[in-house]
This record gives C-alpha cells, structure tokens and sequence, in this order.
C-alpha cells in the first residue's frame, strides 16, 4: 500500500510540472496535451466505475487533482492570435471569454469538492464521473469545434 501512495505521490507532481509547462505555451499543441491529461485522469476514473479496475483512493486522488490543476490553466492558453490558423480554437472562446473561463473554474471547483469528500467506491466514482462529464460536455458542446 506504501508503494502506490509513493507511486501516486509521484504522478500528481509529474502530472503538475507537465500543467506548468504546458501552461507557459498557449499553442495548439500545448492544449492538446493539457487536454489528453485530462483525458488519462478521466479513462483512470472511468475504469475503477466501470469495475475495470479495483478502486484505487491514491488513483482517484490523482485523477481530480489533475482535472482541477489542468482545469485552472487551461483557459490561459487561447491567447490572442491562436485563434486563427490550420490548428485555431473555436473563435466562440473569444465571443464570450468568461463563460469559457467560468465554465473551466466550475470544472475545477468540482473536480476541489469531490477532493476534499474523495468517492470511496467505484460507484462514489461513477457519480464523480457524472458531475465532471455534464461540465466536459457542456463546454465541449459550446465550445469546441465539431470535426468529422
């Protein structure tokens, strides 16, 4: 049990400098990452839901510390002129910016109470996972750019 604490201890801070170093970029590629890590913290969480993987608490912890820290950054990365080009952001994001900002600090808020009351199940997690996707979704259905 020691080992997966260390182990966990270990991913958040890995997964905290990749934030900050993504967080100093703003490209396309820069968000992407932020977006994949996302991405990984939800596949984990999905897993132990689904019953894919046994619960995990040091798993879950990392997972929404990752949302929360990657929600807090992410809306700094559309700066002014990433808007356009091959690989542009939804020109909505600049249309109305607090809402993408407020969308993105809900996000991040929930990802801090679900930390601070940490699911200890797999289905505490399944509803965890309900709450962050119902703000994935809705900023996604807002925000982001359908493609094919």
């Amino acid at each position: 049990m020691r080992l997966k604490a260390i182990a966990a201890a270990v991913l958040v801070a890995g997964l905290g400098v990749g934030v900050a170093i993504a967080a100093e970029d703003g490209t396309h590629d820069a968000r992407s990452a932020l977006m994949k890590k996302v991405g990984g913290a939800a596949g984990a969480m999905a897993a132990i839901a689904k019953g894919e993987k046994p619960y995990d608490a040091a798993v879950v912890k990392a997972s929404l510390t990752t949302i929360s820290e990657t929600a807090k950054v992410f809306p700094d990365q559309f700066k002014p002129g990433t808007e356009k080009g091959d690989k542009a952001a939804s020109p909505k994001i600049w249309e109305d910016p607090a809402d993408f900002k407020a969308r993105a600090d809900k996000l991040s808020a929930d990802a801090d109470k679900l930390l601070a009351q940490l699911p200890a199940d797999a289905a505490g997690v399944g509803a965890a996972m309900k709450t962050l996707g119902a703000n994935c979704g809705a900023c996604h259905e807002k925000f982001r750019i359908k493609t094919e």
